[in-house]
């Protein structure tokens, strides 16, 4: 096997190994309970309306997408391009879960944590 390939799989086997253990990577030696301490009960999933509910998605999305694609926080020193990188992708796999009309509250909780965290630390 040449270099470049057990590199590859030497990173495959290092994500598959942290992403099994259920910790943040912003918390040292902790569960991932306290993963989301700024939204607390997600506003999301409280939503009863299908129309608002993908609308409010659809602007988490949205503000998430013009982060990660911001050259401020791409070179920024703090954490804001990770998270609004999460949140857009979490936020388009519940908008993909309510376009059939199906409410997937885990993907709405992590939307609106994922974003909530991106926006504390733009302040």
């Amino acid at each position: 096997m040449n270099r470049s390939a057990r590199l590859l799989v030497s990173a495959a086997t290092l994500l598959l190994a942290v992403g099994s253990t259920g910790y943040a990577a912003d918390i040292i030696e902790g569960p991932s309970a306290d993963y989301c301490r700024v939204v607390g009960t997600s506003n999301l999933v409280l939503t009863d309306n299908i129309v608002d509910l993908k609308e409010q998605v659809v602007k988490l999305m949205d503000e998430s997408v013009a982060a990660a694609n911001s050259s401020e926080w791409i070179n920024s020193s703090r954490p804001v391009f990770v998270w609004a990188s999460e949140a857009k992708v979490a936020c388009g796999m519940a908008y993909g879960y309510l376009k059939t009309n199906y409410r997937d509250e885990d993907t709405l909780n992590k939307c609106e944590c994922f974003h909530d965290r991106m926006v504390e630390y733009m302040h």
